[in-house]
């Protein structure tokens, strides 16, 4: 089976830090819960990769952003498969952090 989607390393680092903030904070149930959403709005945009915006105030990159709750899935997407290079809480410093990985 293809894979629609890949997640950069710092992608898959931010999803086990939000998933282990989210079960420390308000348990496992809504970890999984919020976890299982991010997924599937990633498989959304590997379907609709024009979906979401650009935000050139935060960087020049070519990425798109996608909100799901707090968090801005950061994907790039000309890419097949899609690839996602972040995944953020909104009230990050995002443009130092992008800034860095991008």
């Amino acid at each position: 089976m293809k894979r629609r989607y890949i997640l950069a390393p710092e992608a898959v680092r931010d999803l086990v830090a939000i998933w282990r903030y989210l079960k420390k904070e308000s348990g496992r149930e809504l970890a999984d819960r919020i976890e299982s959403e991010i997924r599937d709005k990633i498989a959304f945009l590997a379907a609709t990769p024009g979906a979401g915006h650009r935000r050139s105030d935060l960087t020049s990159a070519d990425v798109k952003f996608f909100s799901v709750y707090s968090y801005l899935i950061i994907y790039r997407p000309e890419t097949k498969p899609l690839q996602v290079a972040s995944i953020l809480h909104g009230n990050r410093d995002i443009e130092r952090i992008l800034a860095k990985r991008i």
